[in-house]
């Protein structure tokens, strides 16, 4: 049963959208999906009402009971997981990291979303989990700005996903309805890259 994490130290970084996003993909995928949301804020749990029946399923979880979450999850049937984390929680951070197969951290390319990969990194390499940063929010254009990101990444001992999410309104068009961006519009530009990225997924996980 894969179980992916989504962590990174920065609000509005994306851990939210990219988990719903992947957790629908992979139902759609024949998989028993499952988001795992820690945030106190519990936006994802949010999402999942707003969606209703459909999968993937979400349920709330504190960072302490979260093995037990995924235990029980697992006897229900559930067969692939995404943990959803809190930004500035470094606890919560460390159980999903620990429970995971693979860690996904998003950002933004702008300085100080990078500065915030920092305790994530030794967060991972500590756990010894293969991790990669997702460049997420990407303006059009902005060669420059994801190599510099890249870049710094790379100097933090960072693996860096090689598809990158760019600043899409069907990302935040489709959250506030309770879906993803291929169900509004399967042909844009964002449902092309979450495709991209569920591919790139798959491959990494075996």
């Amino acid at each position: 049963m894969p179980i992916i994490a989504i962590v990174s130290q920065k609000g509005g970084s994306g851990k939210t959208t990219l988990a719903v996003h992947l957790g629908t993909r992979a139902a759609q995928a024949g998989h028993e999906s499952c988001v795992i949301d820690t945030d106190p804020q519990a936006t994802a749990a949010a999402w999942g009402d707003w969606r209703g029946d459909f999968l993937p399923v979400v349920v709330t979880s504190p960072p302490a009971r979260l093995g037990r979450t995924i235990e029980s999850a697992r006897k229900n049937g559930v067969d692939f997981i995404v943990i959803d984390t809190p930004p500035h929680a470094d606890a919560a951070a460390r159980e999903a990291i620990k429970q995971a197969d693979i860690v996904l951290i998003p950002t933004k390319p702008r300085a100080f979303d990078l500065h915030a990969l920092e305790p994530i990194a030794d967060l991972v390499e500590f756990a010894n989990k293969p991790a990669f940063v997702v460049l997420n929010g990407v303006p059009a254009g902005a060669t420059v700005l994801t190599k510099d990101a890249r870049r710094a990444a790379k100097n933090m001992g960072l693996d860096i996903c090689a598809v990158e999410l760019g600043d899409r309104a069907a990302f935040h068009r489709s959250s506030a309805k309770g879906e993803t961006a291929a169900e509004i519009d399967p042909d844009g530009k964002a449902a092309k890259e979450i495709e991209k990225l569920w591919k790139w997924l798959t491959k990494k996980l075996g």
